[in-house]
Order: structure tokens, then C-alpha cells, then sequence
């Protein structure tokens, strides 16, 4: 404990309460007495006499006697100017102005955009699929009859014969399987780009497909192991950066929305009134 110098008047210091080291020798008895649960009794009870030790101490620096550091306070030039009230009146900003508790994204893209991307990638992973099909295994059945299987379990057990014959059945659950994942890949392009930096294609082009095709490659390789070795990851990862890059080019082409938050509530609620200014701006 310090005192001040037999000059300092009574009210040019402050008292602060002195530090002390007790509260952490208190907080680690108390640690070690649950850690003496898991462990040893020993620690429990060196925990619990340091627990005691430091709460006796922690007591004795408040009573009989606080004890306390007296710190002197700067002279009165060097010290802060008392802080004066301005009364100018002040506008406050409305949600949106000048970026003003902004919501990102600000705009996003329509969800049309994402359909007609999801459809045009679409298209091209199934050029890309097909070549490899003709290329690689004489067929243009093959990579059709191979994705059926996923909802066929015959095909996936099929020999390479089978897979390369035409199937109706196939075919038609090929191209449904394929058109709703593709319409659905691209409404998510849609909603996510925006929500990403720029460069759009980059990120659905190419990073997205290779996230995609390590987790199919993951997922298929537990829940059809017999499909998993049928399918060529090189070209399924070449089909999926088509499919990124024809959906990413499309969505990323198309017009942006602003989104509604820079409306007032009254215009967000459809409320209309004398006077009142709605921004103008397409709605989806």
C-alpha cells in the first residue's frame, strides 16, 4: 500500500483498490478440486487448502483495514476540457443511405437467371459426358445408363455391355435426374454468387465443381460402392466444370435485382399515401 506525500491534498488523488494475486490462487483451487473428480483425490484436497488459503487472503485484503493504492491525478492544465453539449441538430440516416447498416448482398441476381443458367449447364455437362461416352466406351448410352443408376439399382450392377445398349426407362430417368439437378444447381448458383466476390465464373466454374465432385466421390464411394468404381472422376470432374462455367457465365451475365432494403417500411409493407416515394426498381 502507498500514501500520498505529505504535500498532496485529499482531493488531487484517487484510491484505487491495491492488486492482489489471491483471486487466481482461488481460481485455481477451485480448478483443481473438479479436476480431482476426474483424476485423483490428492488434487481435490490440495485444491480445496488452496481454495481456503487464498480466500483468507483475499478476506484479509478488505478487512479489518482496506487495502488501497493511492494514485496521484494529472495538474489541472494537462487534464481533459470538460466536455460541452453541441445543439446542432443532427438527421439521421435511413437504412441503406450512404451505406448505412447495410445488408449484403445488395443486389442479387433473378431466380430466372439461375434456371436458364442450371438449364445451359446442363446441357453442356451432358456434351461433356456424352463425348466421353463415344470416346471412351464406344457409347452414347453409357454415361446415360450410368446416371439412371442412381435410381435403377440394376444398372449399377450391369455389365458394360448392358450400359452401353440404349434403355428407355434409363434414358427417361437419366434425363429427369439430370434436368432437375441442373435446374436446382443453378437456382443455387443464383442465390449464392451474389453473395461471393467477384468473378463469378471463377468461383462456380471452378471452385464450386471441385467441392461438388469431392463430396459425390465421398458419399458415393459409402452408399454405392459398385457405382463408384464405374465412374471416371477425371471426366465427371470435366463435365462438372462445364456444367460451373455455362451456369456461372449465365448467372453472372444476367441483370441484377437491388433488394428492397433501402425502402422505407411503409413501401417494403405495400402501404401507399399522399406524398409518399417509392423507389423505383424491378421486383422478382
Amino acid at each position: 500500500m502507498t500514501t500520498p506525500g505529505p504535500g498532496a491534498a485529499r482531493d488531487e488523488v484517487v484510491e484505487l483498490p491495491a492488486s492482489t494475486g489471491w483471486p487466481l490462487v482461488l481460481a485455481l483451487g477451485v480448478t483443481m478440486v473438479f479436476a480431482g473428480l476426474v483424476f485423483h483425490a490428492v488434487v481435490s484436497a490440495v485444491g480445496a487448502v488452496l481454495a481456503l488459503v487464498a480466500a483468507v487472503g483475499w478476506w484479509r485484503e478488505v478487512l479489518p483495514r482496506e487495502h488501497v493504492e493511492v494514485v496521484p491525478m494529472r495538474p489541472v492544465a494537462e487534464r481533459a476540457r470538460p466536455v460541452t453539449v453541441a445543439t446542432a441538430g443532427v438527421r439521421p440516416l435511413i437504412a441503406g443511405e450512404a451505406g448505412h447498416r447495410m445488408r449484403l448482398p445488395v443486389e442479387v441476381q433473378p431466380y430466372s437467371a439461375g434456371i436458364r443458367g442450371g438449364f445451359v449447364g446442363g446441357v453442356a455437362m451432358a456434351v461433356v459426358a456424352c463425348a466421353y461416352g463415344l470416346l471412351f466406351q464406344g457409347s452414347l448410352w453409357y454415361p446415360i445408363n450410368l446416371l439412371s443408376a442412381a435410381a435403377m439399382p440394376a444398372m449399377a450392377r450391369a455389365d458394360l455391355d448392358t450400359l452401353r445398349r440404349f434403355d428407355g426407362a434409363a434414358l427417361g430417368i437419366g434425363v429427369l435426374v439430370h434436368g432437375v439437378i441442373s435446374v436446382l444447381a443453378g437456382l443455387l448458383y443464383a442465390v449464392i454468387l451474389p453473395m461471393l466476390p467477384r468473378r463469378h465464373v471463377l468461383w462456380g466454374g471452378v471452385v464450386a465443381p471441385i467441392l461438388w465432385t469431392g463430396l459425390v466421390w465421398a458419399v458415393l464411394g459409402v452408399v454405392n460402392p459398385a457405382l463408384h468404381q464405374r465412374v471416371d472422376w477425371t471426366w465427371f470432374i470435366a463435365s462438372q466444370i462445364a456444367f460451373g462455367l455455362a451456369a456461372g457465365y449465365v448467372v453472372g451475365r444476367a441483370q441484377p435485382i437491388a433488394t428492397l432494403q433501402t425502402w422505407p417500411l411503409a413501401a417494403r409493407a405495400g402501404v401507399a399515401g399522399t406524398g409518399m416515394e417509392r423507389p423505383r426498381g424491378r421486383r422478382r
